[in-house]
């Protein structure tokens, strides 16, 4: 009975193979051998992952990202965060203007939020966002009470402006900066010329090269100019209105050659090519 419960035990010896002397020898169970593997195994591995995890090494892993990817990540986001904070106010401009064009009324801060700011109005209570809205209704009141002239006004990109097509017509002559800072429209005679913004007329005259001319200085750093004219509608000082009629379609001035329309857009200080901007 003694014999049958003894464990079987093995040895591994270590010998010198000229004078067979025994170097080391060590015994184990068969149980014993397994789990020292299993040990070594999972202490070899758990080295292995520390190794990978909280060293530099795992930038060397296909497919991990580094500091570098992580960063960009952050500032896309940023981005994309600024981004659509820009589009929810570009698309309230947008709203606001064809509602303006087509005589409705406009849309206010409280309709844009219930559509487009529920979380943000979850944050913030009622009578801090009429705080707010009669603040920016107050700013723009400001804004708009001295027209173009105004010392706060509101300096909107050209590239955000709504521009009224002035004259709709076939481009005879393109923009060329050097050359032909302007576009030449040709329409049918006696077409009506209209002004492409709000603004205020600065000159109304006449010149022997360009005619009956008039030029409108409008919000923004922008200014457009009428030239070659048959008729003059509006004189110095007069305050129009984006599609306000200015002029009649003519040829006159010694430049001219036929009926046409040569119309320059300004900004900045800078001539620009109206087609960039305006559809005619």
């Amino acid at each position: 009975m003694g014999r049958q419960n003894r464990k079987k035990l093995y040895r591994l010896s270590l010998i010198d193979d000229a004078s067979h002397e025994k170097i080391y020898s060590i015994k184990f169970t068969k149980g014993g051998f397994f789990t020292v593997l299993a040990v070594s195994v999972c202490s070899l591995l758990g080295g292995l992952y520390a190794l990978l995890v909280f060293t530099p090494l795992h930038y060397t892993v296909p497919g991990y990202p580094d500091a570098d990817f992580r960063n960009q990540a952050v500032r896309n986001a940023i981005k994309i965060d600024s981004l659509e904070a820009a589009m929810t106010r570009w698309k309230l401009y947008a709203d606001n203007l064809n509602r303006t064009l087509a005589g409705e009324q406009t849309l206010s801060l409280d309709s844009l939020l219930r559509t487009d700011g529920n979380a943000y109005l979850e944050e913030k209570d009622a009578e801090y966002l009429r705080k707010q809205d009669a603040a920016l209704r107050e700013k723009v009141a400001k804004e708009e009470q001295f027209g173009v002239s105004g010392g706060s006004k509101r300096n909107l990109p050209i590239e955000g402006v709504h521009f009224f097509t002035p004259l709709k017509g076939r481009i005879s002559n393109g923009f060329n900066l050097a050359t032909h800072p302007a576009v030449d429209i040709t329409a049918p005679a006696n077409s009506v010329v209209k002004a492409a913004l709000d603004g205020t007329v600065t000159y109304a005259g006449w010149s022997d090269e360009y005619g009956y001319t008039i030029t409108i200085q409008h919000a923004g750093d922008i200014l457009t100019t009428y030239k070659h004219n048959r008729k003059l509608s509006k004189k110095v000082g007069d305050k129009v209105s984006a599609g306000t009629a200015i002029a009649i379609v003519g040829n006159t001035g010694s430049l001219s050659n036929g009926d046409h329309l040569h119309f320059e857009l300004w900004y900045k200080g800078e001539a620009v090519d109206p087609t960039m901007y305006i559809s005619f």
